[in-house]
């Protein structure tokens, strides 16, 4: 634990932004790194709480109160040996992850819980800035061969840890460049790619190969990967994103958020602008999806100058305290705000599109909402539309932010004639994490469906502990899921 009365005498304070008006001039990260010495108070307010319900919350299961009590008395490299000993990436879930852990804290119950993400990413970023991050190669290698088909999280810790195990590791990604939606569907101000860049660097140097422009089904063959590897592991994630079939849905201006988030992140990176480049500079924006992706392309379309934004939500607007069906230390389902919504937005909760309208020419002019009340008849959920509530939201760009619906069919998965699960999902043995075919295995959220980053790197760990078991009998290496 921190300090034994920390949690009685000091509030939580919340980690500080850049003002607005600064950081919608950059795509920099909005964040503001900690002072230690308030850091190291916040760390103190960890509790000896006996049963540290935080460790539950973390699919991770990451030692929580071990590297709070450590930052409080200034230990810094052992708790990023701490920290380093559940979670490969801990720069990744500081930055992305919504911290299951403390809404699971047991401070919780009556008070504002630890901030433990603040800490943990702290404790990462100290150990970069000390050069305490090397190359941890394996002692001898195991003659084995490993492929794995995807470069986001899942893989990336998947393939870290069957490289230090001494296997043979190489990485295909499809993109042009590697790390999945943390390189193309996470702006730069949420989390900059020089944190991604110096982990692949790692990587690199720990004897991991990584090879872009490899779509594993369509320009590299399933068959040949399968003969050249002992094993192979899919990572490619739930990328067959969920659509609007309304009225005017196919309209020039109705984008996918990931396409509209990929091209501005592509730009970031300093390729050049293309001449079907999705933007938002003085047009009327509206967002139809209320998650971290509508808040993403919130701040993107603001950055670009938008005349206007909405971000639309069908669900209620939630409460901002938990209410007595939600108790600790389930996930608290309360209002939240992202760093965007404080960079403008008008956020329009408990209504569904109708369908778009065209302006003559095939653009999208405006889309008509209607306000929708949640119903639960006998357990049956469903959303009734309120006679009267018709309204007309100008729009000169929609951006379809509704999530995922699995991984994609076509190609890899239909070659390989995986068994699914009634999801849709890759189909895996829950201790083994082999899918229906010999030697071939699944994680991440091509085996979830779509999750939390921190679900994807615990997932490629726990797979990776399949994996080794199965080339050499038995495993080593940790399996936290």
């Amino acid at each position: 634990m921190g300090k034994v009365t920390g949690f009685l005498e000091f509030e939580r304070e919340k980690q500080a932004y850049r003002p607005v008006e600064e950081r919608l001039q950059d795509w920099r990260q909005v964040m503001q790194p900690w002072p230690v010495e308030p850091l190291k108070t916040q760390a103190s307010r960890c509790m000896d709480c006996g049963i540290p319900f935080c460790h539950q919350g973390c699919p991770l299961g990451n030692l929580i109160p071990d590297w709070n009590d450590l930052v409080y008395r200034d230990q810094w490299q052992s708790a990023i040996a701490r920290l380093h000993a559940t979670n490969n990436f801990p720069e990744f879930t500081g930055t992305l992850c919504p911290a299951p852990c403390e809404g699971s804290c047991v401070l919780g119950i009556n008070d504002d819980p630890v901030t433990i993400k603040a800490v943990e990413l702290s404790i990462i970023d100290k150990a970069w800035e000390n050069g305490w991050i090397r190359p941890e190669t394996a002692e001898k290698p195991s003659g084995k061969k490993v492929a794995v088909v995807g470069s986001g999280p899942a893989g990336l810790a998947a393939a870290q840890q069957l490289a230090r195990a001494g296997h043979d590791v190489t990485v295909f990604e499809r993109a042009d460049r590697l790390g999945g939606l943390m390189r193309y569907g996470i702006p730069e101000f949420k989390m900059e790619k020089k944190r991604l860049d110096r982990r692949l660097e790692q990587m690199e140097a720990e004897g991991v190969k990584f090879i872009c422009n490899s779509h594993v089904g369509d320009n590299v063959s399933v068959d040949d990967l399968r003969a050249d590897f002992d094993a192979l592991l899919l990572t490619g994630g739930a990328c067959e994103a969920r659509g609007l079939r309304v009225e005017g849905h196919d309209l020039n201006g109705v984008h996918q958020a990931m396409d509209f988030l990929t091209m501005q992140n592509k730009l970031c990176e300093g390729d050049d602008r293309p001449d079907n480049f999705i933007s938002a500079e003085g047009k009327h924006v509206v967002i139809i999806g209320g998650g971290d992706t509508g808040a993403d392309c919130l701040g993107t379309a603001n950055r670009q100058a938008c005349a206007s934004v909405h971000q639309l939500e069908i669900m209620p607007k939630p409460p901002s305290v938990r209410e007595e069906n939600n108790p600790w230390p389930e996930w608290p389902r309360i209002f939240r705000s992202a760093s965007a919504h404080e960079e403008g937005v008008e956020r329009v909760f408990s209504v569904s599109t109708r369908r778009f309208l065209d302006d003559g020419k095939g653009n999208v002019k405006a889309l008509e909402l209607i306000k929708v009340e949640l119903k639960n008849v006998d357990g049956h959920i469903f959303f009734e539309e309120i006679a009267g509530s018709e309204q007309i939201l100008p729009c000169d760009l929609a951006l379809l932010a509704m999530g995922f619906v699995g991984p994609e069919k076509a190609g890899l998965l239909a070659q390989l004639g995986l068994e699914l699960d009634d999801r849709g999902n890759v189909l895996t043995d829950p201790d083994t994490w082999m899918t229906s075919v010999k030697g071939v295995f699944c994680a991440g959220d091509m085996h979830r469906g779509q999750s939390l980053i921190v679900w994807a790197i615990a997932e490629g760990r726990s797979a990776a502990h399949g994996i080794d078991a199965y080339l050499m009998g038995s495993s080593n290496l940790p399996a936290p899921v």
